[in-house]
């Protein structure tokens, strides 16, 4: 099963570790090493079965690859799972333990964040590697430079969409109010766009109303909400074959991983004349922060450098116009011709 499960997704390295003392059972997958050394957080979960698991990683890593490869960054995809409840077997010795296990890699792989693993956890993976970012001593909290990716993402979907690269006017519902949203939310705002934020936690949602005057809505009605941009920022698969019929917005465009229930969904967007920016390129300035962690550089910088997601994205945009396709499937496209054009000039993507 393993190794079907690797061939189908064309992995390079899948290796399992354990450690009897600390109970440590950990999966990391190196997806793609063509453009670099493979980077991707260290998720800690109670997976039902080790195969599901084994699924969760592959899925991760291969995400990871296009994720670096759209992202113009000289970097490979890879993903690492840690097995069991975290709320009983995460101490230091287990971080120690996978920390030797991550640097048994060889710097093929390069750790970093993830669900359930923080700075904290990174630091202590740093005592055994040297093949670890986001520590402590770290470019730290990239939510900032995400917000500001995705929100550079929106001002080239309005370009498409409504002829100009301003948000003024704009009206944005925006789901979610994390580091992240939050962050986007107020960004927006200060551009001139008519925000409406909506959140499972009505308290932050209150508060973020009263600070910033903006408008809004019930996490139940959130999609019917009639608007021009509609940017999911908080939990995956949202958009499905239920509320895909009930949005009433010209343009997806959030931060938000894996948005799509399925792949399908994106051509079901398409079919309905709403612009669909993929998550994995517009929210890519969490990567670029750690990648300019890794490699040497400042925030300030990662910051500049996620800019260029707004025409990466539009250049994408205008392929899959051209190409009568979804936005998916020209950032994919994208991502596979950087990587088959590594060892000589990469092919691009028509540049606005």
């Amino acid at each position: 099963m393993v190794f079907d499960s690797i061939g189908e997704a064309g992995h390079e390295q899948v290796s399992y570790f354990t450690d009897r003392e600390t109970g440590l059972q950990a999966i990391i997958a190196v997806h793609d090493t063509t453009l670099g050394p493979s980077l991707g957080g260290t998720r800690l979960l109670d997976y039902e079965t080790e195969d599901a698991a084994l699924e969760d990683v592959l899925r991760l890593s291969k995400a990871m690859t296009y994720k670096a490869a759209a992202a113009d960054l000289p970097l490979g995809g890879g993903k690492a799972v840690i097995l069991g409840d975290p709320d009983e077997i995460k101490s230091e010795a287990l971080f120690e333990a996978y920390g030797r296990a991550v640097d048994c890699m060889g710097g093929r792989y390069i750790t970093s964040v993830d669900i359930n693993s923080s700075a904290a956890e990174m630091d202590v993976v740093a005592r055994e590697t040297d093949h670890v970012v986001g520590t402590s001593d770290g470019l730290q909290n990239p939510s900032g430079v995400t917000a500001h990716g995705v929100f550079c993402g929106i001002r080239a979907c309005a370009e498409h969409v409504y002829g100009r690269s301003d948000v003024e006017g704009l009206e944005v519902v925006v789901q979610g109010l994390g580091k992240v949203g939050r962050s986007l939310a107020e960004e927006l705002l200060e551009a001139g766009a008519a925000v409406t934020v909506s959140d499972v936690d009505q308290e932050a949602v209150e508060a973020f109303a009263a600070e910033h005057g903006a408008e809004t809505i019930e996490p139940e009605s959130v999609y019917e909400q009639s608007c021009d941009v509609f940017a999911p920022c908080a939990i995956g698969g949202i958009l499905n074959d239920e509320t895909i019929p009930t949005l009433e917005c010209d343009i997806v465009a959030g931060a938000a991983n894996n948005v799509l229930a399925e792949r399908r969904h994106a051509d079901a967007l398409r079919e309905r004349g709403i612009l669909y920016a993929p998550d994995y390129v517009i929210n890519a300035g969490g990567l670029v922060t750690v990648a300019k962690d890794h490699f040497g550089g400042t925030y300030e910088e990662a910051y500049a450098e996620a800019e260029e997601i707004e025409r990466r994205l539009l250049g994408m945009i205008e392929r899959a116009a051209a190409e009568e396709t979804t936005v998916l499937d020209a950032a994919e496209a994208y991502a596979e011709e950087r990587i088959a054009g590594a060892d000589g000039e990469s092919p691009t993507t028509p540049r606005p």
